[in-house]
């Protein structure tokens, strides 16, 4: 019973991951879009958000690595 909810699961993943792409093109509200010349009032609040991702992806470089080099090859249990 777990192998199969896990099988639909997995093929329902792959389904919306294949039809989202095919569903969000045939959106009728991309006529209502403003143009890309249109100027923003707020266009640049945004800006300077750069160290977050790269202190996450440093942590995440430095959790692969220790996991990748840890030697520790002793059994825990006599």
């Amino acid at each position: 019973m777990s192998r199969f909810l896990g099988k639909t699961a997995a093929s329902l993943a792959a389904l919306s991951l294949a039809a989202t792409p095919a569903l969000a093109s045939q959106s009728p509200a991309s006529k209502l879009s403003l143009r890309a010349a249109t100027k923003s009032e707020h266009g640049e609040q945004l800006s300077g958000g750069i160290i977050i991702p790269l202190i996450a992806a440093a942590a995440i470089a430095a959790g692969v690595i220790i996991i990748a080099t840890d030697d520790d090859d002793e059994p825990d249990s006599p």
